[in-house]
């Protein structure tokens, strides 16, 4: 009962501190509101609340739900380290949540000693709660920064699993013009729209895409920016990013003319981002096509791009599944939980969530994971 008092306390305070806002310098962008509900840095929902993920939390990921998922990462990550040549090798995760896939990763790499010994692994982390959560169980060869620009001498791979999609969005409409999203405080939350800026109508002409009338679409700028500081810090290596969303064609195409905007508030799904403030998670779907394109310029080429199922069955997910449940004295039990486990992270999640690898600096090699490419 005081988690749930704390909650609508601390909910309330982060409505009040938005509508102040609002109030001193008028409506706010929508990539401002969702900055603000998921990252203030004492209200927000990713700095303030530290059972998000997992049962009792508001979501699962691919990492929570087996620790075999980590394990295929791992192998990806060894065949990455031998096309560099065998070099010391290093890590870098951005927002490792619990720490268990960086706990999986490393407990199969512990059996590479040769890759292990020399193996740096470095979590990025925006919240002070999530780097206290991963402490816990992460005891050795783990580093945690703020910032990519901090880790010197930066080869291997920047991984991130269901990142993205958390950063904060501009949401757009097309009329007689781009507009953008505005939110603002009559009686309660409202909406209004305003010319969109140059860089959001940019982003669509470098996509050679265009809106038919009362489309209404997110637009990921911050995706851009992170993607472009990861391109600057790597020297040499390769970037793997997880999440689910689209390329162009299916992105922009007559079932996603409202958006895919989705908030997650115990497990439940709704597209109400003006309730629970502070108290629920919103992620949009992203743009593959975005990162490959905008990569590209930055110097990171696109390796490929397939979906989470293909790239786990790359490397025996289920056989491996089944071998980590052998010794489980409830065989029926045991079945069943590989049938539910591979069911979600091969086919619902398998299909939705999709991977993306790039690479700089290296000559093109042909990566186990990426054998079924979309």
């Amino acid at each position: 009962m005081e988690d749930i008092e704390m909650a609508l306390v601390n909910s309330n305070l982060l409505s009040e501190h938005i509508i102040r806002q609002i109030q001193d310098q008028g409506p706010i962008s929508f990539h401002d509101y969702m900055e603000t509900c998921l990252y203030h840095p004492e209200m927000g929902y990713y700095t303030t609340n530290p059972d998000i993920i997992g049962k009792e939390g508001h979501f699962y990921t691919s990492s929570t739900l087996s620790p075999v998922f980590g394990v295929m990462i791992a192998k990806q990550l060894e065949e990455m380290w031998m096309h560099m040549g065998n070099p010391a090798f290093t890590i870098v995760e951005y927002g490792a949540g619990t720490g268990d896939l960086c706990k999986s990763i490393l407990n199969h790499l512990k059996n590479n000693e040769r890759m292990y010994k020399e193996l740096r692994y470095c979590i990025i982390e925006k919240s002070p709660i999530m780097c206290n959560q991963e402490a816990k169980q992460l005891t050795e060869k783990v580093e945690w920064y703020n910032s990519i620009k901090e880790i010197k001498d930066l080869n291997g791979c920047v991984l991130s699993n269901e990142l993205v999609d958390n950063f904060a969005i501009h949401r757009v409409v097309m009329q007689q013009e781009l507009m953008e999203v505005f939110v603002d405080h009559q009686n309660g939350f409202t909406e209004m729209l305003q010319p969109a800026n140059q860089d959001l109508v940019n982003y669509l002409t470098e996509l050679n895409v265009s809106l038919p009338k009362s489309y209404s679409t997110e637009i990921n700028l911050e995706a851009l920016d992170w993607l472009a500081e990861i391109a600057s810090a790597l020297n040499k290596g390769y970037v793997l990013t997880i999440d689910y969303g689209f390329q162009n064609s299916e992105l922009y195409n007559d079932s996603k003319s409202q958006g895919t905007l989705l908030c997650y508030y115990h497990h439940a799904i709704n597209d109400s981002p003006y309730e629970h403030i502070g108290e629920q998670d919103m992620t949009c779907h992203i743009n593959f096509s975005a990162l490959a394109h905008w990569g590209a310029k930055d110097g990171l080429a696109s390796c490929g791009l397939t979906n989470q199922g293909y790239f786990l069955m790359s490397f025996g997910f289920r056989e491996h599944l089944i071998k980590s449940l052998a010794q489980e004295k409830d065989i029926l039990g045991a079945a069943a939980q590989v049938a539910a486990i591979s069911h979600t992270l091969l086919l619902e999640m398998g299909s939705k969530y999709k991977v993306l690898i790039q690479q700089k600096g290296l000559r093109s090699a042909q990566l186990s994971g990426l054998a079924y490419c979309i």
